[in-house]
Formats: structure tokens, sequence, C-alpha cells
């Protein structure tokens, strides 16, 4: 396994064609935006060297035997799946932010499972290739960033419907060797500091829709890859002179990209599937369901730091002990470990695939990410309500450090005589930067739309909840023949 060290370094040799505010970025590893997410994502390589995080942290390799990150395992028991949970709170809690690295992860077993039921019908050879792929990630401790979501263009139509065929990536010629595709994957977690992409479909496919029915491995730094930074709210305040209170989490953070694919080459060895449109939607289904269950701990691990932030908050204004106040903190701990119960469940009831490893039970993990949808927004709700309008209203570090002003935001931003004025502010800027900032995207725009919009989960919830048997059940109950 690679050391935290050895990661970034290996990051240095990626030459990553990436745009930010209209310019090209030469140096992507220091980057003052970009490098906060890098952080983020190089905790999971530094957490798994602590020898008393070893347990969840690490697994053994059912490729290799190995010992390797968790992060590259492929699933062989519910324990497995468990781990996989407990491991991403442990990491949320530890960086309060998106840590990037579960896509890929969750990208691995979907496509491991999927190209085995793939050959077994079709007699290709997708597995065989998917298995030598990432017999070198768990190897080289690789990251690798999950891609499955095309720009989609016109919702109404089908990908080979659409106006712009390039609307969702597909295979523009093929040869002996390979094919060469076109088109774009939006709101990229991770794929900045990650060795290779793991590509999907995004929806499933139908006759017609062959071209799009693709997935592949490539390098980040593929020829004809072009990135796009994507803003965020107050990222450029990472920039500024003093940005060490403003920022709110200085240290880490996450970021999202478009990728553009412009005629990208795709070697026969690394293709997954390629046009056979009926496995299309088993990979998506799959992948959607192991990325739901991850919700059920990252957005958990972020919730505890953010109501300990709020709790700490109320403490420093004087009114923790105030009833109101403590069953505020009671509901947000509520909310926060009911996602928690969530992503358990889902990964307790997991069963074995044809291939051999694990899947969650997808009608509670789609259950869990609903509720992702909507109890951080209330935890987040109620964690400003606690904290106040000086959260947003309190004045810049800029002005706190200048002799001019220091003193008299010192004296009248103080809530508990015993607490430091600037201990206080620093609380604030992390409540804002978790409900508001830079951190916000990754807790709670991407509670709403990360591993599909809530409807796609409720039309899961429906394929999956057996309401024929539970008619049946009422039936029996009251005797109707």
């Amino acid at each position: 396994m690679m050391t935290k060290e050895q990661y970034i370094a290996s990051l240095r040799t990626l030459h990553l064609n990436l745009y930010r505010f209209g310019k090209k970025v030469e140096n992507v590893v220091d980057d003052p935006i970009v490098r906060p997410s890098l952080n983020s994502f190089a905790a999971t390589y530094e957490l798994a060297e602590d020898p008393q995080y070893e347990d969840l942290m690490t697994a053994t390799s059912n490729l290799t035997g190995k010992k390797i990150n968790r992060f590259t395992h492929l699933h062989q028991s519910t324990d497995d799946l468990i781990r996989k949970v407990k491991m991403q709170r442990l990491l949320g809690q530890k960086t309060a932010a998106c840590f990037q690295r579960c896509v890929g992860l969750d990208a691995a077993n979907a496509v491991y499972s999927t190209t085995y039921e793939t050959d077994e019908a079709c007699k290709t050879q997708y597995h065989e290739n998917f298995v030598k792929f990432w017999t070198e990630v768990q190897n080289n401790d690789w990251a690798v960033d999950g891609a499955m979501t095309d720009v989609k263009g016109d919702r109404g139509l089908s990908p080979s419907q659409q106006a712009d065929p390039d609307l969702f990536l597909h295979v523009v010629e093929r040869t002996p060797d390979g094919v060469y595709v076109t088109g774009a994957k939006a709101h990229q977690t991770g794929y900045l500091n990650s060795h290779y992409v793991l590509v999907m479909p995004t929806i499933s496919m139908r006759k017609g829709d062959e071209d799009y029915a693709i997935s592949f491995a490539c390098p980040t730094d593929a020829e004809g890859i072009t990135l796009i930074l994507g803003r965020q709210s107050c990222d450029t305040r990472k920039t500024e002179e003093y940005n060490d209170i403003d920022v709110g989490n200085k240290v880490y953070g996450g970021h999202e990209v478009l990728v553009i694919f412009d005629r990208v080459f795709i070697p026969n060895e690394m293709i997954f599937l390629n046009g056979e449109v009926e496995f299309a939607g088993m990979m998506v289904e799959r992948f959607a369901g192991y990325h739901r269950q991850s919700y059920g701990g990252c957005k958990v691990g972020v919730g505890d730091v953010l109501i300990g932030a709020t709790a700490l908050a109320t403490e420093m204004a004087g009114c923790a002990k105030a009833s109101h106040v403590k069953d505020k903190i009671i509901e947000m701990t509520h909310l926060n470990e009911t996602l928690y119960c969530c992503g358990i469940a889902c990964s307790s009831q997991g069963t074995k695939t044809k291939s051999g490893n694990y899947l969650i039970d997808l009608l509670l993990a789609n259950v869990c990410k609903q509720n992702v949808t909507r109890f951080p927004y209330e935890i987040a709700r109620l964690a400003q309500d606690l904290a106040g309008g000086l959260m947003v209203t309190q004045p810049s570090e800029a002005d706190y450090r200048n002799p001019a002003t220091h003193d008299y935001i010192e004296k009248y931003l103080k809530g508990v005589a015993s607490v430091p004025t600037e201990d206080r502010m620093r609380v604030l800027r992390l409540i804002e930067n978790m409900t508001m900032g830079t951190a916000a995207v990754g807790y709670l725009p991407e509670s709403m739309h990360g591993a599909g919009s809530p409807q796609a989960q409720r039309i899961m919830i429906a394929r999956q909840s057996n309401l024929d048997m539970k008619k049946k059940l009422a039936k029996e109950i009251a005797r109707i023949k």
C-alpha cells in the first residue's frame, strides 16, 4: 500500500489538462483551490497506515491474498459491507468533507459483478479484463475515480435520439485494437486526485443505444481529456492572504469537475462493456445501490462534526443549557444516527452475487439515500438556528488582524468571558462552511443529488418494494379469497 506521501508524490507525475477560472492550471497538486480536496483524499491513505484503524481501513484481497486498502477491496461478506460504512463515517469525522474515494470503490464492485454476468450470457471476456485491471489497482494502491453521470441533454430523449450525439458519452469509432469515445461526464468528484477513471453508462439502455452502452478504464491524464473545475461558494477565500479563519475548514475540502472526452482511445483490454445494452441497467443499478449505501457513512461522519461545532457554538454563547437548545442538539443527533442505521441495515442484509462479491440490499440502500436527501438539510437548518446570525455577519479575518479594528472585534464579538473571541469566530466559520460554503457542496447538494436524484431512489423503492406480496398478506389477514 502507498503512504500518504507516496500518494501525493505519484499525483505529481500526472499531466492533467485542467482549467480553472478561465486559466490553465499548471500545478494541480499545489493549486490552492484544489489542494484541500487532495488532502481529504490523502486521508484515505494516511488512516490506512495507522494501526488503530487497520481493521476498518484495510482488507485482504480476494484476487491476490495481499493486504490492501479497503478502498480497493471487492466486498466478500456482509461484514465487509458494514466495515465500509464504518470506515466512511470515520473519514467524514476526520475531514468534515467529501474524501472522494468511495465512487471508485462502488464502481469497481458494480463492474466486477456485472461483467461476470455479462460474460456468462454473451460469451465475452469483460470480467477477465476487469480482474486484470483491478489486480493492478490493488497492487499499486491506485486511486480510481468512478464516472457515471452524463450531461444528458434533452431528458425526454434516449441517448441515440439526442440532437447532439455527444451529450451522452459514446463510441465514435471502432478499430481492431479498441474504440474511440467522445462525450462528457459531469459532477466528477475526486477526478483530479485519481490515477485512473472507471467509466460506466449513466442509464439503462435499449436497442439502438449500443454505442452508448460502454464501460472502460483509462488514465485520468489520457490524451484527449480536458477538465474544467466546478465553481463553489466562497472558494476564493482559499486564495486570500488571511485564509485561516474565514475558510472554516482550512485543511480539507472537495471538488467537482466536468470531464470532456474528445476522441479518447480505449484499448480492448480496458473495455468492460461494449454494446450489450441489456446489461447497462444492471451496472447502473448496482453502482447506484452501492453509492447510496455510502451516504449512510460519509454524511454521518460529516454530520458528527457539524453537531459538535453547533454544540460548541452554543457553549461559547452561554446558552447550551437552555432546554430548547438541548432538544435541538438531540434532534440533530437523532437524524444523523437514523442515517447511520440505514447504512448499516442495507449492508447487513447484503447478498452474494454470482461473481462472489457482495451486493447490499437495494431497497434499503435506496431508503438510506432517500433519507439523506432530507435529514442533512434539517441538521444544517438546526445548526444555523443555534449558531445565530453572527455565523454570516462577523467581520473578516483581515479586519480581525488589522490593528485599527482588532480590539473592537475582540471586544464586541466576545461570548462567554473564558472563551477566546478568535475561537468563537473559528467555530462559526466552520458551521458557515459546512452549511453554506465550499464544504456545503459535499454535504447538502451532494446529499440531494449524489448517487442520483431523490426521484431516482423513489423509482427504485417502488421496483423493490414487493407490493404484490404485501397485498397478499393483507388478503390473508382479511380472509379475501
